[in-house]
């Protein structure tokens, strides 16, 4: 079992910036591809960012290419997402998950995020 916990969100005006952290439980984070995601009241779960095990490929969700990065530091167990040039439809819960690579093959990200944490909240005003 692995336990995640977000940390780092808030309340900013439009233009402004937030660091995401995603502390995991594990000592094994390099055993994990992640992810962040996103819910605002009323509308669906989004994937915001992806990264793969060890860092080599990440993936973004069109609507903040250019504007937020994924990032992964296996020594420290923890996940980030640097939020900039932050807009009013940002606003929501941010969650972190976890799937662990495939045994023998750590290049292969499992099917389906198996670890959540329980959300921080982020609030872009105008």
């Amino acid at each position: 079992q692995v336990r995640l916990e977000e940390s780092g969100g808030g309340s900013v005006q439009a233009g402004g910036s937030l660091r995401l952290s995603c502390a995991g439980s594990t000592n094994t984070y390099n055993r994990y591809c992640m992810g962040w995601f996103r819910q605002a009241p009323g509308k669906e779960r989004e994937e915001v960012a992806s990264i793969r095990s060890d860092g080599s490929i990440r993936k973004y969700a069109d609507s903040v290419k250019g504007r937020f990065t994924i990032s992964k530091d296996n020594a420290k167990n923890t996940l980030y997402l640097q939020m900039n040039s932050l807009k009013p439809e940002d606003t929501a819960m941010y969650y972190c998950a976890a799937v662990p690579v495939l045994t023998g093959m750590p290049w292969v990200c499992g099917a389906g995020y198996s670890y959540w944490g329980q959300g921080t909240q982020v609030t872009v005003s105008s």
